[in-house]
Order: C-alpha cells, then structure tokens, then sequence
C-alpha cells in the first residue's frame, strides 16, 4: 500500500472576522480541511456562509486572523506581501464575476501577461507566444489579444481569467463560482475546459460553489460549510448517496431532478428560515434554530467536526452517532 500523498493546501483552524459597526462579523470560525494533488475539493454552502471569504483568505487576498495556511509545507498565513510573492506562482485564483474581475482598461493579451511579468517569467517576446497560447488553449482567438473585456461575452471573459489563472504553471487554483454567473450552456463548456486542463497541468482546484448539481460531477470530496463552519465533509459518492448532517440533506433535497418520477419519489428534508447574522451566531449548533431535529445540547453546546463512520467521514452534528461496526445513525435519515 502506498503512503498517503502529501497534500498541496493544509488549512488548520482558519479565522477570518471583519469589523463593523454594532460588532464583530464573525465569516470562517475555526476551519481545517486539506487539498490534495490533483484533487477537486468542491465547498459548498448558502450564500452569506463564509465559502467566498474561505477562499480569499486562502489565497491571501484577506489576511486570516487566526489559524494556518500550508502550501507545499510553507506557512504563508504569516508571510508579508514582499515574502507571500514566490509563493503566488503555486497559487492561483479564478473569480466569480468574468468582467469586474478584469480591468477594463487592458487588452485581454496584457490581462493574460501580467502574472509573467508582476514575476519576471521570460522575455517580452517569450511572453507574447505564452499569451498566444494560453489564449488558444482556453478556446480564444490569439488574434483577440488586442480586444477590451467590454468586446467579449461572458464565456469568454471567464476564459480570460482562466488564462490568466493558468501563466505561471500554478499547483492550485480556487475557483471562486467560476460559472455562476454563465448561462447555463456556457457552464457546461467552461466545465469541461476546467476539467481538460486539470488533466493536462496536473491542477488541484479548491471549488466553490452555492450549487450541489456542478459540485456533483466535478469535486472529488465535498466540504459543506455553514455560518462559518464546515459541517460535513465527505467523498462525492458519500454526500450525495447519504448525507449526514441535516443542512446537507437539505442542500441535496433542494437540487432539482430532472425525472417528474423520481422527483416525486425523492423524499426532502425542509429547513425553514434564513441564514442567521454572522454578526449575531447561535449558539451552540449555528443550524439548530432551523434544523426540525434540534434538541437542547444542540442549543446549548457547539458540535465539534468529528470522524464517523468505517470510512472515516467527517460531521458536525450532536445526533449523528457512529458505533465500533461502522455503522452510522443519523437524524437526517428520516428524510429518505
């Protein structure tokens, strides 16, 4: 049996609050979770959960207030700017919006080359043929180079900042709700030239995403993330044939199925409400003013993300009970 490969991103107790007036919002509480060497780690969650936020300070955009961020065994959650630089060659981002997250003042060839030249890869002519074939790789034109943003449509602009996110050879790259914002027959491209250069660069991709259904045919693991937490982390096949955690299957129950049939057969677990304030959080359980299972420990003590289960899964819930067999209880079983 061969040794468990090292992980690309090791995220330990990651704390990410913001200073408001009345308080103190409190958006990622204590996170941990790991990407591996060509995984996709897809995290998903309501909108207001804290994923966006997760993946900015990931990456440094945010500086996290407490906790560690490992790329390759380097600590770059402590780094200054001056030293975080070297690293940002391994790690990358692609962003939600196609046009806010391009400057509508470049061309789409000086938007690609930037990262080449903010770190001093190759000569200027070097560069241009790297721009140019990126450009075909993602399905543009090498002649469009010279075009604005505001001249191309949102597929393409997304292919822009993929280009852009691919220049340095990184290791990593969060996708930050990289299609939705796209009509949803250019979603399906855009996912499939995710999943083509992944195979071809050898990627890992940390994704983010508020829908289950894109999540489900291309993360390999699944985070779910609520108010903060994670809550359930588990494989792909694992999540989807039976979640644990009450928010999950509620997640799941809201994914549209295709099949009048089996949609009728499906039975769903309804939560009511919204997200609570990350100004104000629960206590205890931060699901439990809408979880129908609640009990008083839930309102009292907060779950802590355990393993359960022979395979070892993660949840966070005070119901879900696992004994030495392997064998796993959960109150969302009682929602089909």
């Amino acid at each position: 049996m061969s040794p468990p490969l090292t992980p690309i991103l090791s995220v330990a107790g990651l704390v990410k609050r913001f200073a408001v007036r009345g308080g103190t919002v409190q958006a990622v509480r204590g996170v941990s979770f790991t990407v591996g060497p060509g995984e996709t780690v897809g995290l998903v969650g309501e909108s207001g959960c804290g994923k966006s936020t997760l993946g900015k300070t990931v990456i440094r955009l945010l500086d996290p207030d407490e906790g560690t961020i490992l790329l390759d065994g380097a600590d770059i959650s402590v780094l200054s700017r001056r030293a975080l630089k070297p690293h940002r060659r391994r790690l990358q981002m692609i962003f939600q919006d196609p046009f806010a997250s391009l400057n509508p003042r470049s061309t789409a060839g000086r938007i690609i080359e930037e990262p080449l030249i903010v770190h001093e890869v190759g000569a200027p002519a070097a560069r241009k043929e790297r721009v140019a074939w990126l450009m075909q790789r993602v399905g543009l034109r090498p002649e469009a180079a010279g075009r604005y943003p505001h001249e191309f449509s949102g597929g393409q602009r997304q292919r822009i900042g993929i280009a852009r996110a691919l220049a340095i050879n990184p290791k990593l790259i969060i996708c930050d709700e990289p299609v939705s914002a796209l009509d949803v027959s250019v979603q399906a491209q855009v996912l499939n030239l995710l999943g083509e250069i992944q195979e071809e660069f050898g990627l890992s991709y940390l994704f983010i995403s508020h829908d289950l259904s894109v999540v489900e045919h291309f993360a390999d693991r699944i985070l779910v993330m609520y108010l903060g937490h994670i809550v359930e982390a588990a494989s792909r096949a694992e999540i989807w044939a039976r979640p644990l955690h009450p928010y999950t299957r509620a997640l799941i129950g809201a994914v549209p199925v295709p099949d009048p049939d089996a949609a009728g057969k499906r039975r769903k677990l309804t939560v009511e409400g919204e997200v609570p304030s990350s100004l104000n959080p629960p206590s205890g359980c931060s699901f439990h003013p809408r979880c129908p299972f609640a009990v008083e420990q839930c309102r009292r003590e907060v779950p802590p993300l355990r393993a359960v289960g022979a395979s070892g899964r993660l949840v966070a819930c005070h119901l879900v009970e696992g004994d030495a067999g392997g064998a796993v209880r959960s109150p969302a079983d009682a929602a089909g």
